[in-house]
């Protein structure tokens, strides 16, 4: 009971690692929830999320152990030596937000809470206008299209269609078998759209002789 009351009435210390600890939970909150709503792609895992919010507090709890033992923080490197982490990470901006959520729970361990919550707000800013201004993003797309049917077939027909809804487009294979032909063209899309691509295929199968029509993202370069 008296360490308990020892424990309890110890303001100062309890105080502020329970702000620590609660204000590294909450920028995690923020930072999961700004990933959430800017992120693109088709590798979007739900766990990660609660990964980073969890993270941010229990690198502040690390942070709280240590407070400037350095017995304790080579016992640290020496522990944290032992585990091997194997997940991998398919997406560099989920490593950009690992490492963020991981100095938000340094500064708040650290008793920084300022710099914490002035940075974080700050870096959430950058990602937001980097998300609406699509940063990065090409404006053309390679795509790989495939077209096969039946003799007789117009090429001139489709390559006027093909040149219609793209900045260049180049044959890579024509093979024919019998009454069989197929056509595949590397080409970059003018207008990266499921719209554009749906109505390119759409007159591309209203060709005489067109039976198959197939629109490929070599890279996974699909409208999102």
């Amino acid at each position: 009971m008296e360490f308990l009351n020892q424990f309890l009435l110890s303001g100062p210390d309890l105080q502020d690692t329970l702000i620590s600890l609660m204000l590294a939970a909450i920028m995690g909150l923020l930072i999961s929830q700004l990933y959430k709503h800017t992120h693109r792609g088709l590798n979007y895992e739900h766990t990660f999320m609660a990964a980073l919010v969890l993270l941010a507090p229990i690198v502040s709890v690390v942070m709280l152990y240590i407070r400037g033992d350095l017995v304790l923080s080579l016992g640290l490197i020496g522990s944290l030596s032992i585990v091997r982490f194997r997940t991998a990470i398919k997406d560099t901006r989920d490593m950009v937000f690992l490492f963020w959520v991981i100095a938000v729970g340094l500064g708040a361990g650290t008793y920084n809470w300022g710099v914490v919550v002035v940075s974080s707000f700050i870096i959430m800013l950058f990602v937001a206008a980097l998300y609406f201004v699509r940063y990065g993003h090409a404006p053309n797309t390679d795509f790989v299209l495939v077209l096969s049917g039946q003799t007789p077939f117009q090429s001139d027909a489709s390559r006027n269609t093909i040149k219609r809804y793209s900045v260049d487009a180049r044959l890579r294979s024509y093979e024919v078998q019998d009454a069989h032909w197929e056509l595949v063209y590397e080409l970059q899309l003018s207008e990266l759209s499921s719209l554009s691509a749906e109505t390119l295929i759409t007159e591309l199968k209203a060709l005489p002789g067109v039976a198959e029509v197939s629109l490929l993202a070599p890279q996974l370069a699909l409208p999102l």
